[in-house]
């Protein structure tokens, strides 16, 4: 998980919606911990200047799996990244497809100090 680019690690639910807000496109997106249930994830996602909360699940072993609307059919995912590319398309059980990742500072590079 931590390779992905918009993985911001363990930032609150408020911090998520602050980094969405400002990006300000439907479908920016974002991954983050879950606050409440250790070892899981949160996919969220900017609709009509609201966020809404997706849960990411590991199962099976190495398998992931997404928290999607009632009635949508379960998919399973090798990857991360595979499950990001499936929920690009609409109507795959989030609000809105998952469009502009927001990326974390977490993998930037610093940048050197400048000569003086």
């Amino acid at each position: 998980m931590e390779k992905l680019s918009e993985y911001h690690g363990a930032i609150s639910k408020l911090r998520a919606e602050q980094l969405l807000a400002a990006a300000g496109r439907d479908g920016c997106f974002l991954i983050r911990d879950s606050e409440t249930m250790p070892g899981t994830y949160c996919i969220c996602v900017l609709c009509d200047q609201y966020v809404y909360t997706y849960r990411l699940f590991q199962v099976e072993g190495q398998l992931w799996k997404a928290q999607t609307a009632c009635g949508v059919k379960e998919r399973l995912f090798r990857n991360v990244r595979n499950l990001i590319v499936a929920f690009r398309k609409p109507n795959q059980g989030m609000v809105v497809p998952l469009l502009y990742p927001v990326t974390s500072d977490l993998r930037q590079e610093p940048s050197p100090a400048p000569k003086t």
